[in-house]
């Protein structure tokens, strides 16, 4: 444990307790809980944001391991006046999870189900438990918790509670106070207290509940004045559950329940053991109208008339939003099913129930209504499950696609929840537009039309004028809430951008109520002080994660000069039509690198455990530090110098950078595109370059240069695996692990063992490719050209037996070509674009022929479509690039165009398919489920896995055995043991070499197993 003074990361407008105090408080949480304590600059700039715009560092961190871990840190902080923030998956956007205080993080280890009663439907879970987590355990039970919101994947009930969590379905459902149904809580004096019923309380309980009653009695005609009539309030204290001021009661028979009064309190009035909630029964049947407006005041005005059909959700997409995600290779064909032509807009309408056949005449009833509003023809029918998942996860991911712009002004969250009654909200829709021109930007709009919250988000640059823009729009928007009698905070709570507003909304009498409250449950303040009652100021720069130059501490970037191309980032964007300007012209001294890391903006998307493969090694280790965020949170510190001058090339941040395993699921899965695999070479560059290379960094970089020599002397270098202690020795000397046997050397390499038959010269392939024959140049990488030959004899013979006039490259000497890969690996990259280079001259001639080429090991091939194209190789690379496909991509293409048509045998066993990382991040493992739908009878079966944890040379290292294995057994080992009969295809060398570790089973490339069915 690292105690590292305040001082070295010192938040600006904020100050934590004294360092003498941190330092005490470390040491007591070390000696008393056995939870981990983290107190070190990284880990506590790691803990000092959201997914809001403000950045507090707090005094340390705890992530406990049991529930006396928490009792004892709450006894401690009390004891030290340190102020306690609980803390789940941090993706709040307002703030409500930064402050300096003693952060405790739930989400590690307190994700447990208590109990379950699936007869009474209900639900006793821990506070970090993951709400797709819980609904994935209630699923069998034909259950859900139906508080969907957009982050279901990353939010804890825990967080969601604290925050009064909405979702796309509350119009169906309500909000999360209408779904809790008890809650166990300590208060800030140490005393456990269940909060339910009040028939049900306890001594301490009932005193509470008296007191809130009160309150409510003294200020029944304020309440009735100023208290907001729609059901997404969710700002201040729940006063109204003695005087019910929502259109939906909290309880069903109008009953009081005191942990209504935990629910939306941001963590302020006591900490969470657990939460006891009401269960729904899970929907079995859903039908979709998605619904294209020419106008976007045409769908805030049918919104109104839609929701009288009685859907479970009318959910807003805007043009730009649509923009957006047709501009992301992972949405695009998801979203183009939804369109009619280029609406302004569109609202998906969802109706759910028991009997699909009972709901697909509400959706005809959507149809003939819309016609009678004018606007025939304008709804796709969507009554099948599959595309209406798909269309949905693309809106739950809505506010992270509106986050992908690039440059310095960001969409930012302050006014994005108000909510207003339905028969206004095309009006007011159209007064805030009005009032983001009058101050130069404009609003993407989406989310809930269904109950009059939409999320809405002007772009600012907070580093510049942003805060006295965010103000002026702020009060201009106060005022439109105000005429149309809506609430200013309608789903993701007050924290720091608007705890202002709470006085504003409710007046200064129930403002002190609200201050009563929060003294009577904590009146020394212990928990999460600043917010609710005596928050700070929204515009305060000082507290902003981008401070202006007019704060104590105004964000700088440190000048860096990148190895690696990133001026693709180095943008500015009109914050009118998003258009950005040329690269390079953003004015980043980092050549915007430190543009690219920013782009993080903390939503935590990066946390799921669903389908997908970011982030394999938070998968296993659930540490912020080992996550895409944790990651990008600490460059951004380092490269703005918020850790030290040093920090970037400093043994913390390479601690931090260790486990990254270069997968590139975040390039895909991110939704504001932060590329941590590329970002980890530039690290790596830098850092080398200070530290040194060590001697398995040359074995590894250097291999595709000594491989031809080394083949010949196989029998010597297989020792290792066979020779008693030689694994032993390996690991002592080169720190490979000598639990991993090595790949397996050979003489009869690809290039010593081809059929010359099958190819031809490189210029009659390129005259074939002109005269319109099938042709393709096959890109033999190091590995399956050394270690295993088979597989490009086989793809060689597949392509040969269909027709195609072949060619392989190599150098004039008779070695191979080197994509760079395994340089880049180790931050070499001056080497790895001398090797890109030379490979790319050899292809060019080719590829301005418009000859595929061909590759078969994914992470070789695809470096020419990605990191070969910012190694300053010019247009050369870029004409290669289009070439450039796997050895399945390419087949799947031909097939299509009716140019592959093999003749093949059943394989007559079950086939899983394993994809490489590299192969998800740049789509393209449907091409192998399609060529493998070739085979007669074949039914392919994709593992849902992330890495497989070889990622290279990262699982052969001592160091990373154990994470290694973990990642592999998270799924894809387990899916394996469980289909002994199947045949395992997987395209990646690393990944079958892992597969033959973890599971003795041999796996094969595809090209293997097309070749052995040929007719």
């Amino acid at each position: 444990m690292r105690i590292e003074p305040a001082s070295t990361l010192q938040p600006a407008g904020t100050t934590p307790p004294p360092n003498e105090t941190c330092e005490a408080l470390a040491r007591r949480l070390a000696a008393e809980t056995e939870g981990e304590v983290l107190f070190d600059a990284g880990s506590r700039g790691r803990y000092a944001t959201d997914a809001s715009i403000y950045q507090i560092v707090p005094a340390g961190v705890l992530v406990p391991r049991t529930e006396r871990d928490i009792a004892t840190a709450i006894d401690i902080a009390r004891d030290l006046k340190v102020p306690v923030l609980p803390r789940g998956g941090g993706t709040s956007q307002c703030g409500q999870t930064t402050g300096a205080a003693l952060v405790i993080d739930n989400s590690k280890h307190f994700r447990k189900v208590l109990a379950l009663d699936a007869e009474a439907r209900t639900v006793t879970v821990e506070p970090g438990i993951v709400l797709d987590h819980l609904n994935a355990q209630l699923k069998s039970h034909g259950l859900w918790y139906p508080v969907d919101v957009s982050t279901s994947a990353q939010a804890t009930l825990g967080g969601m509670a604290g925050n009064n969590s909405c979702g796309s379905r509350s119009i169906a459902y309500g909000n999360m106070v209408h779904n809790v149904l008890g809650a166990s809580a300590w208060l800030s004096d140490g005393e456990l207290v269940d909060f339910g019923p009040l028939a049900t309380l306890g001594p301490r309980a009932s005193a509470i509940a008296q007191h809130v009653h009160a309150l409510a009695q003294q200020h029944r005609s304020e309440i009735a004045e100023r208290w907001p009539k729609v059901m997404r309030r969710v700002a201040g204290y729940n006063l109204d559950i003695f005087d019910n001021q929502s259109e939906k009661p909290y309880t069903a028979d109008g009953s009081v329940n005191l942990a209504h009064l935990l629910i939306g309190a941001e963590g302020t009035l006591a900490y969470t053991r657990s939460l006891t909630l009401k269960l729904s029964e899970l929907p079995r049947a859903k039908v979709l109208g998605i619904v294209n407006f020419p106008s976007f005041h045409k769908a805030m005005d049918s919104a109104q008339h839609i929701v009288k059909l009685g859907p479970t959700a009318v959910e807003l997409v805007d043009r730009t939003m649509i923009e957006l995600a047709l501009a992301n290779p992972a949405f695009r064909p998801t979203v183009e099913t939804a369109l009619i032509g280029r609406p302004e807009a569109i609202l998906l309408v969802e109706f759910s129930g028991a009997d699909k056949a009972a709901l697909l005449p509400q959706l005809r009833q959507l149809v003939e209504l819309m016609g009678d509003l004018g606007m025939p023809g304008s709804v796709v029918e969507m009554p099948d499950e599959a595309p209406q998942k798909n269309l949905w996860e693309v809106r739950k991911a809505g506010l992270n696609i509106m986050m992908s712009l690039k440059g310095d002004g960001k969409p930012v969250s302050f006014i994005e929840d108000c909510a207003v009654p339905l028969e206004h909200l095309a009006e007011y829709t159209d007064g805030l537009t009005e009032v983001f021109a009058k101050y130069g930007s404009r609003g993407t709009w989406y989310a809930h039309a269904s109950v009059g919250t939409l999320h809405v988000r002007p772009i600012l640059d907070m580093r510049t004028d942003g805060a006295a823009k965010m103000r002026a729009i702020a009060e201009e928007a106060s005022a439109l809430v105000r005429k149309y009698k809506g609430a200013f905070s309608g789903e993701h709570g007050d924290g720091l951008c608007r705890g202002e507003w709470i006085e504003w909304q409710f007046g200064p009498a129930i403002n002190e109520a609200f201050r009563s409250i929060k003294h009577h449950l904590d009146p020394i303040g212990l928990y999460n002080p600043g917010k609710i009652i005596d928050p700070p100021k929204m515009d305060d720069g000082a507290l902003f994660r981008f401070a202006p130059a007019t704060a104590p501490r105004p964000y700088k970037r440190i000048p860096l000069t990148p190895v690696l191309d990133w001026s693709a980032w180095n943008v500015q964007a009109d914050p009118v039509t998003e258009v950005t300007t040329a690269p390079g012209t953003g004015g980043d001294v980092t050549g915007g690198f430190a543009k690219a890391v920013e782009m993080c903006n903390n939503n935590g998307h990066c946390r799921k455990f669903d389908a997908g493969t970011m982030c394999p090694s938070y998968r296993v280790t659930r540490d912020e530090q080992h996550l895409t965020r944790g990651r990008a949170n600490t460059l951004r510190l380092a490269v703005s110098g918020q850790l030290g001058p040093d920090a970037f090339t400093s043994e913390a941040l390479h601690d931090t950078m260790d486990l990254c395993v270069g997968c590139k699921g975040c390039k895909r899965d991110c939704p504001t595109g932060v590329d941590m695999a590329k970002m980890k070479v530039e690290f790596l560059a830098h850092y080398k370059r200070k530290h040194g290379h060590t001697l398995k960094d040359r074995i590894v970089a250097y291999l595709p240069d000594y491989a031809r020599t080394a083949s010949r002397f196989a029998w010597l270098l297989n020792l290792r695996n066979t020779l008693p202690g030689g694994a032993w020795l390996g690991e002592k000397l080169l720190g490979l692990s000598a639990r991993r046997s090595l790949p397996q050397w050979r003489s009869d390499t690809f290039w010593r063992s081809r059929d010359a038959s099958l190819f031809a010269s490189k210029a009659d392939t390129i005259s074939a490719a002109q005269a319109g024959h099938k042709a393709a140049v096959l890109f033999v990488d190091t590995f399956n050209g050394t270690f295993e030959a088979e597989n490009a004899l086989a793809a060689a013979r597949v392509l040969h037996a269909a027709g195609y006039v072949l060619h392989t490259i190599e150098k004039g000497d008779g070695g191979h070509h080197c994509c760079g890969r395994t340089y880049l690996a180790t931050g070499m990259v001056d080497e790895a674009k001398a090797k890109a280079g030379a490979l790319i001259d050899a292809l060019l001639p080719l590829a301005q022929a418009g000859v595929a080429i061909v590759g078969l090991e994914p992470s070789c091939l695809l470096t020419l479509r990605d990191e070969a194209l910012v190694m300053g190789l010019g247009d050369k690379a870029v004409v290669v690039s289009k070439q450039a496909l796997l050895f399945e991509e390419f087949l799947a293409r031909e097939a299509k165009a009716g140019r592959f048509a093999p003749s093949l045998k059943p394989a007559g066993k079950p086939i899983l398919l394993h994809g490489h990382c590299h192969q998800k991040a740049f789509g393209a493992v449907p091409p192998i489920l399609e060529v493998l739908r070739l085979i007669p009878e074949a039914r392919p079966e994709l593992i849902e896995s992330s890495c497989c944890g070889m990622a290279g040379s990262f699982g052969y290292e001592a160091s990373h055995y154990e994470v290694s294995m973990q990642m592999a057994e998270t799924a894809l080992l387990p899916a394996i043991r469980t289909n002994p009969d199947a045949i395992v295809v997987a395209d990646g060398t690393s990944c079958r070499h892992q597969i033959a570790d973890g599971a003795q089973r041999e796996a094969v490339h595809v090209a293997r197993l097309l070749d052995s069915l040929r007719a």
